[in-house]
């Protein structure tokens, strides 16, 4: 978690009285993340490997929360948590660590946590998981017991919010996602592989209800069948109002639909440690830009940079940076002789949003565990 972080709210000068109190809604898994790092390769099998550093942290989609929580995003997630003791480390590293407002999130007696076992090595991850299906709300994985006081609706009727954020998965439809854009709310999604192999947009139907859609170049090209990153976000464009299409090293492009505008940022060129969470930092960033009604180039700078300081850490939830990680970048990347002054002013802006002072770089994260005795 991030310590000492600037009060910074990016919508401050937009909010208003009739405004709903939650900026952005989620809901998804909760995993307990164990990070093996320090790893020089791949284990090996039928060998023991010794890894040089280690965390632990909420994962799964409190990736995406903790991430939009730290740039000053008044966050609710709806999800499970075993009554187990990862269960309860992951959400008061939520509730308590990070401010996240877990109040249309439950417990499930006698349902164990999901748990993830991520690697990181060469700046790429091998990860092993295992879990089992939450009951439903009001369910117990205990005989004879029940939940305390979850909410029944769960989570087909989310609070009013600015924002929600959505994973689409071919051939389902999330009733929550029409209930949110009806009242309002702005709807972010990314997609998975389809393991079907169809790459049918119509095989989506929420896609219907989003403001923005996100995903990266190669679903993009087989889900519009083009074969240029560019002419996917364009293709796209006609179906949201918004299409973003993550390129990797290169950056990201995105074309508005109602204006036809595109833009393109290039990526910050970092040494990767491990690239776990990244693309939901991205997307907290992209989320952030525009709630704030930054232009699209902004966003797409912005997301690129909270994605790119990710991942200079290691860890989902636990890299993702905050106001303290960039105002301390911004800092530091002005008074480096080979800096390109084009380059700089892409990030301007930063200027009216950071502090006048920061921490030094580089910045020491607070030590990941599942905690001590006090």
């Amino acid at each position: 978690m991030s310590t000492d972080t600037p009060g910074i709210d990016p919508l401050l000068a937009l909010r208003a009285p009739q405004d709903p109190a939650c900026d952005v809604f989620l809901t998804g898994t909760v995993f307990l993340d164990i990070i093996f790092t320090g790893l020089d390769s791949a284990p090996v099998r039928g060998t023991e490997s010794w890894a040089r550093g280690m965390g632990s942290s909420p994962g799964g989609v409190a990736n995406m929360a903790t991430a939009l929580a730290r740039l000053g995003l008044h966050t609710s997630l709806a999800a499970a948590f075993g009554d187990d003791h990862y269960g309860e480390y992951c959400w008061d590293a939520l509730e308590q660590g990070e401010g996240i407002d877990l109040s249309m999130s439950h417990t499930v007696p006698g349902w164990h946590s999901p748990v993830t076992v991520s690697m990181a090595y060469e700046g790429e991850r091998t990860m092993v998981s295992h879990g089992h299906e939450a009951p439903a709300p009001g369910a117990s994985a205990v005989p004879g017991q029940t939940s305390p006081a979850p909410n029944p609706a769960f989570p087909q009727c989310p609070p009013r919010a600015r924002a929600a954020i959505a994973s689409l998965v071919p051939g389902r439809s999330e009733p929550w996602v029409a209930t949110a854009a009806r009242h309002g709310a702005l709807v972010f999604a990314d997609v998975g592989w389809d393991e079907s192999g169809r790459w049918d947009l119509d095989a989506l139907p929420d896609l219907a209800h989003c403001e923005a859609f996100l995903p990266n170049a190669a679903e993009a090209m087989r889900y519009t069948r083009t074969d240029c990153p560019r002419a996917a976000a364009h293709a796209l464009a006609e179906r949201v109002p918004l299409a973003v299409v993550t390129l990797g090293a290169e950056g990201a492009y995105a074309v508005d639909g109602r204006t036809g505008a595109a833009a393109q940022v290039p990526a910050i060129a970092v040494e990767a440690l491990d690239p776990t969470g990244a693309g939901d930092v991205f997307v907290a960033g992209f989320v952030t830009g525009t709630l704030a009604d930054w232009p699209l180039a902004d966003r797409l700078a912005f997301a690129g940079l909270t994605a790119a300081l990710s991942v200079q850490e290691f860890g989902g939830s636990l890299s993702a940076p905050g106001w303290a990680e960039i105002a301390a970048w911004w800092q530091r990347i002005r008074t480096l002789d080979d800096q390109d002054p084009a380059a700089l002013e892409r990030y301007a802006f930063l200027e009216e949003l950071l502090p006048t002072t920061a921490r030094a770089w580089p910045l020491r994260r607070a030590v990941p565990t599942i905690g001590f005795r006090r």
